[in-house]
Formats: structure tokens, sequence, C-alpha cells
């Protein structure tokens, strides 16, 4: 770090000048809606079609697919001939959302927008994508459309991009490519880690209920739980829906917030309720139609929608089995109605089946033995903010932090 303070001292001591993106930059075709200034020297780079690259890619499998949304490789001298181009360029996808990605090299294209240095000398093509990603939620606000968005090209092109000397730019690209290097090692390594833990975790919570052979009991699932089905109120009756209260759970719920839950995302009025009013707390929903195998504990009174089957504990139970025990057991439910559905279009879990499925039920102290080791796995695994998930992110963010300083400058003023 201390060259590129020195270079900046050296080079730029008062600050330096920003210019727009357009006037640094030449663009692979006119954009509707951009200034005359704005659309100079258009780069020529041949494009195909997306139904084209898909049969490229069906019929030579060694072209490869970039994280660039660019394409790379050949198998054919027709093909090379024909489609490849070569250079450096940056690229902004003409549909989506705001990945701007850099590529030197071949590449086949299919509907980027593509960019390159308008003067070698004078501008680091590789400085401007860093600086591109570091204003990514800027270049984000510029992609619209109700349905698949698409970048607004006059907006983006007039983004200021700071220009230091070209020794300040290559230094500092210098800087960002090692340490991207050392923070994808750092990551792949995290991940490596992380992987290594749900296997682990994943193990000892398909075979730890197997660890105890003595001092337990066997009990059909319709012993222990009373069962009910979820509903969804009508959703044309605004008296159902308008200032909702009760949560309401569905699968969008397990899939963003986990599986021990105490709110939901969308709610329902009291009116919406049915006579049998509303599913206890520290009742367990398991999904027996649709997306088969999914289960959740609910620590609040709720209802869910009709993929599920909510599983109540029974009073005589309650003060011999703790439901986190259950909610880990249920992984082993799961399963099990993976393999017992009733044939035909619609998936379904053979409700007979479900009800026979057997709980192994130790002492109370053997539960909550089980469920604190289980609980520390699950911490190390999923929480976002204590466990490897969370290191990952602190990573990410420590990396953004850095580039994001490296490529903040002093503007020059003109009177300086």
């Amino acid at each position: 770090m201390r060259k590129i303070q020195e270079l900046i001292k050296e080079k730029c001591p008062n600050g330096v000048e920003y210019k727009k993106l357009y006037e640094i930059t030449n663009w692979d075709k006119r954009f509707k809606g951009a200034s005359q200034d704005m659309q100079t020297n258009i780069l020529t780079y041949k494009h195909v079609s997306a139904e084209l690259l898909k049969s490229l890619l069906q019929d030579n499998g060694n072209i490869k697919l970039l994280s660039t949304g660019l394409f790379d490789g050949y198998t054919t001298e027709e093909l090379a001939n024909d489609l490849v181009n070569e250079g450096e360029v940056i690229s902004i996808p003409s549909g989506g959302s705001a990945n701007i990605k850099y590529y030197n090299g071949k590449f086949v294209d299919s509907g980027n927008i593509l960019a390159s240095s308008r003067d070698d000398e004078l501008y680091n093509l590789k400085y401007i994508f860093y600086v591109l990603q570091s204003k990514n939620n800027t270049v984000s606000d510029y992609f619209r459309g109700s349905g698949v968005k698409h970048p607004s090209m006059p907006d983006i092109l007039k983004i200021d991009i700071p220009v230091p000397p070209i020794e300040v730019q290559e230094e500092i690209v210098r800087i960002l490519d090692k340490f991207g290097e050392l923070e994808a090692e750092l990551e792949a390594e995290l991940e490596a880690e992380l992987e290594a833990r749900k296997q682990q975790y994943e193990f000892w919570r398909n075979n730890i209920f197997k660890l105890n052979n003595k001092d337990y009991k066997i009990y059909e699932l319709q012993e222990l739980f009373e069962l009910k089905n979820g509903y969804t109120p009508s959703t044309s009756n605004n008296l159902f829906w308008s200032n909702g209260t009760i949560p309401w759970f569905r699968m969008e719920d397990i899939r963003l917030n986990g599986g021990v839950l105490k709110d939901s995302i969308k709610h329902i009025t009291p009116q919406a309720l049915k006579k049998n009013g509303l599913f206890k707390a520290n009742s367990v929903i398991c999904a027996t139609s649709a997306t088969i195998g999914v289960h959740a504990l609910i620590e609040c009174d709720f209802l869910s929608n009709q993929r599920f089957t909510c599983m109540t504990l029974k009073n005589e139970f309650l003060s011999l089995i703790d439901m986190k025990y259950i909610y880990y057991y249920c992984f082993l439910l799961d399963e099990y109605c993976k393999n017992n559905l009733n044939q035909g279009n619609f998936s379904s879990v053979d409700m007979n089946e479900f009800k026979k499925f057997k709980f192994k039920i130790p002492s109370l102290g053997e539960q909550q033995r089980i469920v604190n080791i289980l609980d520390k796995f699950d911490k190390l695994v999923n929480n976002i903010s204590e466990g490897l998930p969370g290191e990952i992110e602190l990573r990410r963010k420590q990396y953004e932090y850095y580039r994001n300083q490296l490529l903040s400058f002093k503007e020059l003023k003109i009177n300086e």
C-alpha cells in the first residue's frame, strides 16, 4: 500500500480529474437516447443469436461458459473464423442485472454490451472495470423494466470515473488483482470447510438418533401428534388479508428464513380463520404435497397453507418431549416422506404411511443432550452472523472496503 500512496503523492497530490464513462471508453453499439458525443468510435464485434449459441454449446463440448457471460474457446476453424472475437473488454449484460465483468482473450458473444479503453496509454480498462464494480449500486439503479430489466445506457455512460495518471491506475489494478486472488483463495478454503462441516452436520443429524440403543420408547407419529391440514384463505377477500397480524406460513418462509421460525412473511386477519382456530405454537409443519420433505418448527401461534400438515404434540406428551428434538428427528421424516408417495400426477405423501412413521423417544435429558449437539452444528453451518458463512461474507466485505478505498480520489478543481 505504501507504493500506491507514494505514487498518488507524486503524480496527483492535489486530486484527479473525473471524466464521464463515455469519454474514456468505446462501445460496441449505438444507444437510443444517447447524445452524439457519446457514440463516436463504435466497435465492431461479432455477435451471435442466443439460439445459435445454444446449438454451438450442444454440438461442441469444449466451448466454455465463463462467469463473465462471454464464451471462451472454439472447436473448429469455421467457428474461429466466423464467430470468435479477440481483445480486452468489459461487459454489461443487455438484460438481467448489473453484473459487470472483465475479460481479455478470445471470446464468442451473445448480446452483452461490450466496451474497450479509448486510449490504452491513458485509461487502463481493468481499472475502469474495478471502478464500475465499486459503483455497482449506481449501475443497478439504471437497470429498468417490468420483466427482464435492461440497462439505460445513456445514464450509465454519464457515470463519473476518477482518472488518475496511468501509473496509478496500473498499480491499483495490480493491488486489486492480488487482493482478489488472495480473497478467492481464502473464500475457496472457507467454502471447502463449510462443505465439510455441512457433511459432518448431516451425518450426525441422520445418525445420532441411532446411537442410543437403550432406554427409549418407539411411538408412531399418530400416537404423538394431533394432525391438521393448512389452508389458504380466499385471496379475493380483502378482509382476510388487509392489515393481517396472524402468521401464515408458506414454503418461501422456510427457504428464506430457515427451519425454526417465529414469524412469517405474509399475515392474515382473524376473519380468515376457520372454526378450528389457530395452530398452536411449538408445532412442526411438514410439506406433504408439492415440495415433499421440508419441515419447520413454528414457535408462535399460526396458520400455514395447504402444502403443509401441522403436527401438534398431544397434551399427555408435553412434559416428556422436547419439540426441538422432534424438529431434528423430522429430517429423517423428510426422507421417509419422499419414499412414501401416492401414485399420480400430483406429488403427495401417502398419509396412512405418514401416520405410521416411528419416532425413537429417549428420556427428556437425553433428548436435550442431542439437541445441544445438533444446535452447535447448525449454528456453525447456518448462522450468517457467527458461523463460517459469516466469515465468508466478512471476507467479501473486507475486499469491497479496500477496493472502494483505493478508488476514492479527491477531485481536482480547475482553479488548483
